[in-house]
């Protein structure tokens, strides 16, 4: 028998056919970058979820943002309030002489901002710290007699200005009495939507 012989396939266009015309480029598809990749606008946006308002964050008023707002630890604090009190002492010496009026008045902001720019751990510092600092900033404003004078002066300037020794010291536990009020609330809130988002 015969056999007819078989010839390989021949790959490519063949010679009786023309050349299929080159394909034109498509255009870009939205969301899809020159290279390839997916661009970066084209990211679907984070879905808010349903039932939950969003919250739009409120920009902090210009005057609140100079503000000095410190943190001082109990050390730090100290320093801080003795520092201020004794410098006071010396001014209202040298402007008022033994005046002790005016440094008691000066005395009330000071253990208010004492108690302001105490962090959260050291609250309890500050009503301890302002008494301190008041019998500092005294040595100034004491008529210098000697030893016994001075403690005199000492003793007699502070049971002249009691009044403002104490009510310096009740604005700096009110103050800090304030502020933890204010630290626990923070966490209750905090507290009562994570118990709410795991509800949802």
């Amino acid at each position: 028998m015969e056999q007819h012989r078989t010839r390989p396939a021949r790959y490519g266009p063949r010679r009786d056919r023309p050349p299929r015309p080159p394909r034109p480029p498509l255009p870009p598809q939205a969301g899809r970058a020159p290279g390839g990749g997916v661009a970066r606008s084209a990211r679907p946006a984070a879905r808010p979820v349903p039932g939950r308002p969003a919250r739009a964050r409120r920009p902090a008023p210009p005057a609140a943002r100079h503000l000095p707002n410190p943190r001082l630890t109990g050390l730090g604090g100290g320093l801080f309030c003795g520092f201020v009190m004794l410098t006071l002492g010396f001014l209202v010496a040298l402007l008022f002489g033994s005046v002790q009026t005016v440094y008691g008045v000066l005395f009330l902001p000071v253990c208010v901002l004492t108690a302001l720019w105490v962090r959260e751990g050291d609250l309890l510092t500050a009503p301890v710290i302002v008494p301190i600092a008041f019998a500092l900033g005294l040595l100034p404003l004491v008529d210098d007699g000697g030893s016994g004078g001075w403690l005199m002066g000492m003793v007699t300037g502070l049971a002249t200005q009691a009044g403002w020794l104490y009510g310096g010291t009740l604005v700096a536990g009110a103050t800090v009495l304030g502020r933890r009020m204010r630290t626990i609330r923070v966490i209750n809130r905090r507290a009562a939507a994570a118990r709410s988002r795991l509800r949802a």
